[in-house]
């Protein structure tokens, strides 16, 4: 485990794990360890159909500082829990695989970490222990978040979230994947790029003349919806326009155009990376 941000993942009735994927799905491996346990579980116990069920929840973490403190709040769980007396009891975690050199916990890579305690090997383990059993306000602030039904879908500073919106909202903005509704860049973002693109001054995008396009302003409507999914009304009162029903219509004659005009369709898919861009200069 490197510098590269790392992935908080609960599963809905079963296990709390902190792990970091540089090439892989968290939907792949979590398909395989829960097929891989259930399989002999099953036959054990006589039972049949899944073990584990609900879709899980994720949180993609910036490593500093969160990771120290998630990793206190998963070894501590079974103790808060008030299932041990003493952390060391509990059979199910990596606390006991971050104190042992045997080589049974060699898969759980825990370097990276330690080092972090202290660049000295010798004092590393002795940090640990300290680390684990301390209480603090970050912590709680951590576990606070954790305990929540919904969880955001980046944890880090400012600049961690509009560096990783930059980098993923294109590739996965989808209507069928929530988390890139998390990703969307802004209104203010959205009326900012349009307004360069077309050189105009904000308030343009704001009103409208019987008979006359106001290219832009569509535009804009159109992509707030597109890469917000925000709604119909919240739109309305984004551009200040007093029936819904108006944005309703002003979405869909957008689409008939870029379907038939090939030169708008070009022009509003350029704009698609500079919205994204914005949102690391912002």
């Amino acid at each position: 485990m490197g510098s590269a941000p790392c992935r908080l993942l609960l599963d809905a009735q079963s296990y709390l794990l902190l792990v970091q994927t540089p090439g892989a799905k968290i939907s792949r491996c979590t398909r395989h360890i829960n097929g891989v346990y259930t399989q002999p579980f099953n036959r054990r116990y006589d039972c049949d159909g899944q073990l584990f069920r609900g879709r899980n929840k994720s949180i993609l973490i910036e490593v500093d500082p969160y990771l120290l403190q998630l990793v206190r709040y998963i070894h501590q769980n079974p103790l808060k829990a008030g299932l041990v007396d003493r952390l060391e009891k509990y059979p199910w975690s990596s606390h006991r695989g971050y104190l042992s050199k045997a080589e049974k916990w060699n898969w759980l890579y825990k370097d990276f970490l330690l080092s972090i305690l202290s660049p000295e090997t010798s004092e590393q383990l002795k940090n640990y222990r300290y680390f684990i059993a301390k209480d603090d306000v970050d912590e709680d602030r951590v576990g606070k978040i954790i305990e929540k039904k919904k969880w955001p879908s980046i944890l880090g500073s400012k600049g961690f979230i509009n560096l990783i919106k930059e980098r993923f909202f294109l590739k996965i903005s989808d209507d069928e994947i929530p988390q890139s509704k998390e990703l969307a860049p802004d209104v203010d973002r959205i009326k900012k790029i349009i307004c360069q693109s077309y050189n105009i001054n904000e308030s343009e995008l704001l009103h409208s003349r019987r008979g006359v396009v106001n290219e832009p302003r569509n535009v804009a409507i159109y992509l707030t919806r597109r890469l917000t999914g925000d709604s119909l009304k919240r739109i309305a009162d984004q551009y200040q326009i007093l029936k819904y029903s108006s944005v309703s219509s002003i979405i869909e004659r957008m689409k008939a155009m870029i379907a038939a005009d090939r030169i708008l369709g070009k022009r509003i898919e350029e704009l698609y990376p500079l919205i994204a861009k914005s949102q690391e200069q912002t």
